[in-house]
């Protein structure tokens, strides 16, 4: 399978990340990875880590992509410079040049699977890129409105309703509909991209305590709940609805 990577910011962790997560030789037996970035922002991180034992072969292309090696697709300028730590214009425009090419041979199935880096929402923001994450920004890209995020280790794999949104915000969009099409695109992804048969669902509250019967708040009685109730008309199974606390 081949895994398209993209760099991030070349100013933050996202190289960390890459390499520390490909050092083991051992996950090129699964996965044939191709980073989008930069060879000389990678060579200066690899430099900074003391991992000159990882070793990169350059590619024009994806389809050139050898599986016994880690491969790195150039998408920007070489008269890049790395500045760690700081938020730069060059960072951003840089951020957003390795996605745009990365998603262009994901829309066109030249991968199996795409992981982004880290970017900096900040200096990303420009006339191309104005998404709050990636998230909305590869909906938008592919023209899915049915977007949903997770947080996965081998555990636990959680969802969220609301997205990158302002906390003053998250009440307006604690709707009976948005819940029930999270609740669908969850039950949906965990049988066929986690191969669970038998999904077994926890909702957590909105207000502390779950609202404690309306006394903190009634989005639960009112919205949340009925959108439970609704669910499990459509053979959706929850095991338990999990209170919040303070």
């Amino acid at each position: 399978m081949k895994v398209g990577i993209t760099h991030g910011d070349i100013n933050g962790i996202s190289y960390e990340i890459i390499f520390k997560t490909l050092i083991d030789k051992r996950i090129l037996k699964f996965c044939t990875p191709v980073i989008y970035g930069s060879s000389k922002a990678a060579s200066y991180h690899r430099t900074l880590l003391n991992l000159n034992n990882i070793q990169l072969n350059n590619i024009k292309k994806i389809e050139d992509a050898s599986d016994e090696e880690i491969n790195i697709i150039d998408c920007i300028d070489d008269d890049i410079n790395v500045e760690i730590g700081r938020s730069t214009k060059a960072s951003g425009i840089s951020s957003f040049q390795a996605l745009e090419r990365a998603t262009e041979d994901w829309r066109n199935k030249k991968m199996e699977f795409l992981l982004t880096a880290p970017i900096n929402k900040y200096n990303i923001n420009s006339e191309n890129f104005k998404f709050p994450g990636h998230t909305e920004y590869l909906g938008n890209r592919i023209a899915e409105e049915n977007q949903l995020m997770f947080l996965v280790n081998e555990d636990l794999k959680v969802a969220v309703v609301t997205g990158h949104i302002p906390v003053q915000k998250i009440h307006e969009n604690i709707t009976k509909e948005n819940i029930l099409k999270k609740l669908n695109l969850l039950n949906f992804s965990l049988k066929q991209d986690f191969g669970i048969a038998l999904p077994r669902i926890a909702v957590l509250g909105l207000n502390p305590h779950s609202g404690d019967n309306g006394i903190i708040g009634k989005e639960e009685i009112d919205i949340i709940i009925p959108a439970l109730e609704e669910a499990r008309e459509n053979k959706i199974l929850f095991l338990l609805c999990i209170t919040t606390k303070v």
